[in-house]
């Protein structure tokens, strides 16, 4: 009864689901790009101190 039951609801969001715009897309990969400069970042920043207080 439980596999039933997850296929109906798979099949629920399936249909309520929609493709995402072109407009919709880029701005995610714009964000998610964004957000891994900064944390790239972050880390290079975090990297260069640690190694100006190691010496």
């Amino acid at each position: 009864m439980k596999l039933a039951s997850k296929l109906r609801e798979y099949k629920r969001i399936l249909l309520i689901s929609k493709k995402p715009s072109k407009k919709e897309v880029e701005t995610i990969i714009r964000v998610t790009g964004a957000g891994i400069i900064i944390i790239g970042m972050i880390g290079f920043i975090i990297q260069v101190i640690y190694e100006l207080i190691r010496g």
